[in-house]
């Protein structure tokens, strides 16, 4: 199993708040994307990693709360 560091932040969709939620936590899991299916297959998951990056992201929607998972290996 790898282990990776997870930042996970909820947006607030209120106009006049900008602020976020932000958790962050450390887990082992062999497959990122899987991890994420499993614990949020009923939401709209994207992954959205940028090339040559060691991190995976994944944007994750659920009626229009957006929610950004980043996992970057330990």
């Amino acid at each position: 199993m790898k282990r990776y560091e997870v930042i996970r932040e909820i947006f607030n969709q209120c106009s006049g708040n900008q602020m976020r939620d932000v958790f962050f936590e450390e887990i082992e899991t062999e497959d990122p994307a899987r991890y994420v299916a499993q614990r949020f297959g009923q939401y709209t998951v994207t992954e959205e990693t940028p090339e040559g990056s060691d991190e995976r992201v994944f944007h994750i929607e659920l009626e229009g709360l957006l929610q950004k998972m980043t996992f970057t290996e330990t």
